[in-house]
């Protein structure tokens, strides 16, 4: 993360670097970055953002000199690719992860000053002075990350890597390593090839996003008194119901189908078999 903007219109975007060398978080890795990836990344977040999917952006893309080494298929077949780097913004780069990391620790001065922090400059529908300002967050969060995965569904997308860190807290899509898109329907596409068990599998990532928000109400649940646990325990038992009821509309759309008819659910259901069929 090297900075904050804020525009013209007042709007303030976080600017981080995707390849450009390590960092105090890099673990393992070199931290850079492979041409292909970064033109991937480029072109996706782009183009998700006019298909009106919340996502970060890409501001620019520089090509490096530097060799990069890369066994692309996870098949022990090393190769040196060209060097990139990607300079995106969003909103916000907090994750499920930002808070995860913080509850697992016992960081909880830390944490409970990080998720004000959050709420203050991501979350203005919230008042700071309400004392269910978290519980009133995790609901905002559950709803939002509902919304997004099932925006995936309705264009064919999968992110491939859903786990917490990938998860934002402002429910856009970040960090895109080995997404894909369908060409035809298969509830059982896989776009990362390193990904054996299809763990992250595009018919499952609405269950893989209740998965990350049940992470997340455990790292919450120090913060919150036993009734605030009880109530963030309904809203978590409330994302499926949230999540269909969108997908529901997002294909209902589609289709062209206008009104409520009992029957749509099962069009809906019917003519994703035929394709899958087909």
């Amino acid at each position: 993360l090297i900075g904050v903007y804020t525009n013209r219109h007042g709007e303030r975007w976080e600017l981080q670097l995707k390849g450009s060398g390590k960092t105090p978080y890099s673990r393992n890795g070199d931290g850079r970055a492979v041409l292909r990836s970064s033109v991937g990344e480029f072109l996706c977040s782009e183009a998700m953002h006019y298909l009106g999917i919340p996502t970060s952006r890409a501001a620019s893309l520089v090509v490096s000199d530097d060799d990069v080494w890369r066994d692309q298929f996870y098949n022990g077949n090393i190769k040196k690719e060209r060097g990139a780097i990607v300079l995106r913004l969003a909103k916000s780069w907090f994750r499920i992860g930002s808070l995860e990391i913080l509850a697992h620790s016992g960081e909880l001065d830390l944490q409970r000053r990080l998720l004000d922090f959050i709420i203050q400059e991501h979350f203005p529908s919230i008042a700071m002075n309400d004392s269910n300002r978290y519980l009133e967050f995790f609901s905002t969060v559950v709803s939002e990350t509902a919304n997004l995965i099932a925006l995936w569904m309705s264009v064919g997308f999968a992110h491939g890597v859903c786990n917490t860190d990938n998860f934002s807290l402002l429910s856009i899509t970040i960090d895109y390593g080995p997404f894909g898109f369908m060409d035809s329907y298969d509830p059982n596409f896989v776009p990362n090839t390193s990904d054996d068990e299809k763990r992250y599998k595009i018919g499952n990532q609405a269950n893989v996003g209740l998965f990350n928000l049940s992470k997340l109400l455990q790292a919450l649940k120090p913060l919150l008194d036993p009734r605030q646990k009880q109530l963030a325990s309904q809203i978590l038992e409330g994302y499926g119901e949230r999540y269909y009821i969108r997908f529901t509309e997002l294909f209902k759309t589609k289709l062209g189908l206008l009104g409520e008819n009992e029957e749509d659910n099962y069009l809906i259901a019917f003519l994703l078999k035929v394709s899958l069929l087909c």
